[in-house]
């Protein structure tokens, strides 16, 4: 009989750990997993890859921020009718609600998925305007989680963070994220096509951040980059591409230093794309200059598995994803990521490094697919 193995997510839109849970949920063996996959924000642009596979998706309607005791048990309803032998839950939220469940569900093995490698970097933060809602769910987080059967975390120094602050050793492992490199692959006719719309010349140099536009991710220290490059070279472009997730505010804050920054025609702000292995494909370098909270890049490993060169900065796992075969500066600090950046442009000229194979050999679908299935067997056999 096949194991019911139950997702929990938010919501399935174009974030980064919806997009794993959906390749896993797709990759999964379903010889041995009957595949659920439960959300509570609908009509994420998401849904409608899980409805084609083989995955039962289901929406529980959360109705606003403080629907909590209906929703929880609607949910567990839900649960209760399905007996999941698996409950692998995404993000600090849903963790939280997983553990709840356990008293209910007492046959059934709760997995926290972890995505981060700091959830909140208070002294990144303003002091006026510090998320005490994160901060306190991040507290109650590190307290709850001697309860679930297994911790998953994407990146190493996810779980070396956590296991700092209180996390269990034995029941915390790392399964990296996998890149699609069947969608992630070189593709020159996305490029041109990409290229065209932007109206960029074969001889411009093309440099883009991809990811949503929020605090973590620091635009402001890309920017920064841009302009020292911009004043020395004349045939370079800068994209920020992604949507906002930082707050009407901070998008204007943002607007008004590519402005003040002298950036003009040369800096464009693209907003979010679904095509982003075309964007990848059509970016000569992919700059991911993100300050605090990076656990498994997927930007980093998406534009590599296309041939496209990466400057990163020290944050996360960003370094031992590029390796040799991409520059890593300090997070934070403008010249050395302009420097970085004008480094790769010299070292390639038209010719790219074969940076693909990297991607290929250890962060494919197929190795996060085979990295959980065991690691989901193995919990099932304890206790």
């Amino acid at each position: 009989m096949k194991k019911k193995l139950v997702f929990l997510i938010s919501d399935l839109t174009y974030g980064g750990a919806q997009r794993q849970l959906l390749a896993l949920a797709k990759a999964i063996d379903k010889e041995i997993f009957e595949v659920y996959v439960l959300h509570y924000y609908p009509d994420g642009p998401l849904e409608q890859d899980l409805k084609d596979a083989e995955v039962i998706l289901s929406c529980i309607t959360k109705k606003g921020r403080w629907d909590l005791i209906g929703f929880y048990w609607r949910l567990l309803r839900y649960l209760q009718r399905i007996n999941p032998d698996i409950l692998h839950s995404y993000l600090s939220i849903p963790n939280l609600f997983s553990i709840f469940f356990k008293p209910f569900l007492p046959r059934t093995k709760i997995i926290w998925g972890i995505r981060d490698s700091n959830p909140l970097d208070t002294n990144n933060l303003d002091n006026n305007n510090k998320d005490w809602l994160g901060f306190s769910l991040a507290l109650l987080e590190n307290f709850m989680s001697q309860f679930p059967d297994l911790i998953v975390a994407n990146s190493h120094a996810g779980k070396k963070y956590r296991l700092s602050q209180g996390f269990p050793a034995d029941k915390t492992i790392v399964i990296p994220n996998g890149i699609d490199t069947k969608r992630f692959q070189p593709d020159p006719v996305g490029r041109t096509k990409v290229r065209e719309e932007w109206g960029l010349s074969p001889e411009t140099i093309a440099i883009g951040i991809i990811g949503r536009v929020n605090p973590k991710k620091d635009h402001p220290n890309f920017l920064r980059a841009a302009a020292m490059l911009a004043g020395e070279r004349k045939n370079l472009r800068f994209f920020c591409i992604g949507a906002d997730e930082g707050g009407a505010e901070y998008q204007q804050a943002m607007y008004r230093l590519g402005e003040e920054l002298g950036l003009g025609d040369q800096l464009v702000w693209t907003g979010g794309r679904s095509d982003i292995p075309a964007v990848c494909e059509a970016l000569d370098i992919v700059v991911s200059a993100s300050a605090h909270g990076e656990g498994f890049g997927n930007v980093i490993g998406e534009a590599m598995a296309c041939n496209t060169p990466c400057v990163v900065t020290d944050v996360g796992d960003s370094a031992w994803i590029v390796g040799d075969f991409g520059k890593v500066v300090p997070a934070q600090n403008s010249p050395a990521l302009a420097k970085a950046i004008e480094e790769l442009i010299v070292a390639n000229g038209n010719n790219k490094p074969n940076i693909r194979q990297q991607i290929v050999d250890r962060f494919s679908i197929n190795q996060l697919a085979l990295a959980s299935k065991e690691a989901f067997l193995k919990v099932l056999e304890t206790s």
